[in-house]
């Protein structure tokens, strides 16, 4: 039971966002109103995908100086999840972003470079499978990983911020904790940040011990 805490934990934690973000009262800001509650569902799985990302990467790292298949397995995992979460807080962004900005697509920078960023991963999923080999997919896998990590931390943080932007803490558009000071949305947004991250980290679990299935599954056939 002891290992399973954590996961008890996510779901208590991912329930009380779910209650706290529809039934807390939220400040009435201007054009934002109620559409402000996306707060707990937007921003939290980028945070989430940026974790599972880097999670994904470290794995990379270990593989390239130990050569360990399963650490090439949970780096795929990581990064499969990762890319899940990065894809839901785009269509979040562009549902907030239809009520703020009148447009589901604006071509704000900060879309732009998540939408590249994520592209990337998505050509590093597309790149295993181009090979047969499996250490050499492994390999190459590990190094492209690293790469887009380097990529994604300049994408998402630092190119928005040097031109003009309508997304919240870039180019000199304040980010909320400039002007909010309710409260209410801080109970919700900080456990959601440590919810989201928690079920990805489960997903990906899920898929690592489903890997391990096939691959258990595969030696047992191909012995007998």
């Amino acid at each position: 039971m002891r290992k399973y805490w954590w996961k008890v934990v996510a779901i208590l934690m991912l329930l009380y966002v779910i209650v706290g973000g529809l039934m807390f009262r939220v400040p009435r800001l201007n054009i934002l109103n109620e559409t402000i509650r996306a707060l707990h569902f937007h921003v939290p799985m980028w945070f989430g995908m940026i974790i599972l990302l880097f999670i994904s990467a470290f794995y990379s790292v270990r593989y390239l100086s130990k050569s360990e298949q399963h650490l090439d397995d949970k780096a795929i995992a990581f990064a499969n999840i990762g890319v899940v979460f990065g894809f839901l807080g785009l269509f979040t962004g562009m549902f907030w972003a239809k009520f703020t900005w009148n447009e589901w697509w604006s071509g704000d920078p900060k879309q732009n470079t998540s939408a590249i960023a994520l592209l990337i991963y998505l050509a590093y999923l597309v790149l295993r499978h181009s090979f047969t080999d499996e250490q050499q997919r492994a390999r190459v896998g590990a190094i492209y990983n690293i790469f887009a990590f380097a990529a994604l931390i300049p994408l998402l943080f630092v190119l928005p911020r040097m031109t003009h932007s309508l997304h919240p803490g870039n180019g000199g558009n304040p980010g909320f904790n400039a002007y909010d000071l309710d409260s209410n949305l801080r109970k919700v947004f900080y456990p959601a940040v440590i919810a989201w991250t928690l079920m990805g980290v489960w997903m990906a679990t899920l898929r690592i011990r489903l890997k391990r299935v096939e691959q258990e599954v595969i030696e047992k056939y191909a012995v007998s």
